[in-house]
């Protein structure tokens, strides 16, 4: 049995190329007690990825130098070996890699439905990305009924969930995206009430048309010129999520911060970073809830659907590029 993999060559200054990583094709290794072997289908492609590679301080380990690249996966187990979590026929999501196959003891993974047509709704909706919106806008930016709330990366796999939940609590949604067809998509699709195209428009003076009144709630995944134009607009008590500064991540000069920030003191705003691996123990609740969600129809997800671990690279590329809508999903096998 042989095993793609996408391992890890070398850590790269700004975009990663064709050096950064080293596809492979390796013979799957022999289980030993307590290990099971699960057979992939698909991987979760994500922002933070980017810096899982950097050798800098983070709230997660980077990746080293010849490991496989770390990525969140739904695969079904397909061997066992002694007493283990998992049994053969379970269908599982967890920390598989960028592989055809996983090898381990299964920790960190959890049992999901076998409806396959669900499975890559498990690496978004209803995973990694889900989560991070859930906890992100509900605890951190601690919405309320008649806020107004603005999130960049409005059309991805976090803000378009981000404006979702919002819009379910009674908020004011407007949303910020790069190009005509990301912006329909949230508000003819997701029902924002309003859309900014960055590519198109001066974000200052869309901000102020769509918030005339200012800014309660700003669920930032960009950072840069986007963030500091949010400051300018918010409200008494206002509160800034830092989810991710996408626009930042493959900079080769020093990252731009916030020039704005003296906002936060005048307006008694604040500005708080989210990780969503703090909230693991609360995961099945916020699932429960968010499914609940998506048979009532309140909740809408799109997965954007790439095949072939050898593509890796080029799929993953999508995520700076904007060539993607919802949430980026690579199909093992092509």
């Amino acid at each position: 049995m042989i095993n793609k993999r996408q391992l890890l060559a070398e850590r790269p200054n700004g975009m990663p190329n064709e050096n950064t990583w080293n596809f492979v094709e390796e013979t799957v290794a022999a289980l030993q007690d307590g290990e099971i072997l699960i057979e992939q289908s698909h991987v979760s492609l994500d922002p933070a990825m980017r810096g899982w590679i950097n050798d800098s301080r983070s709230y997660i380990p980077p990746v080293q130098i010849g490991e496989v690249m770390r990525a969140g996966s739904v695969g079904k187990v397909i061997d066992t070996q002694g007493e283990t979590k998992f049994k053969v026929g379970d269908y599982v999501t967890g920390w598989g890699g960028v592989q055809q196959y996983y090898v381990g003891n299964g920790d960190g993974f959890v049992q999901i439905e076998p409806n396959l047509d669900n499975h890559p709704k498990y690496l978004g909706v209803l995973g990694m990305p889900g989560m991070t919106a859930y906890f992100g806008i509900l605890e951190v930016g601690e919405i309320k009924e008649g806020d107004v709330v603005l999130v960049s990366g409005g059309a991805g796999a976090v803000g378009s969930v981000v404006g979702q939940i919002a819009k379910i609590k009674g908020c004011t949604v407007i949303g910020i995206a790069g190009g005509p067809e990301k912006c329909a998509y949230m508000t003819d699709e997701l029902g924002f009430d309003g859309a900014i195209d960055y590519k198109n428009e001066n974000i200052v003076s869309a901000i102020k048309k769509h918030c005339p009144k200012g800014i309660d709630v700003y669920f930032d995944n960009v950072g840069g010129d986007i963030l500091d134009a949010a400051l300018m607009f918010i409200r008494m008590h206002a509160r800034i999520v830092i989810c991710g500064a996408i626009s930042q991540y493959n900079n080769t000069t020093a990252m731009q911060g916030p020039k704005n920030y003296l906002s936060l003191l005048v307006n008694r705003g604040t500005m708080k970073g989210m990780v969503v691996l703090d909230y693991v123990p609360k995961y099945r609740d916020a699932m429960k809830t968010m499914a609940q969600w998506m048979q009532e129809g309140k909740l809408k997800s799109k997965e954007d659907v790439y095949e072939g671990v050898e593509n890796f690279r080029s799929t993953f590329n999508r995520l700076f590029s904007g060539e993607k809508l919802g949430k980026l999903v690579l199909k093992v096998k092509a």
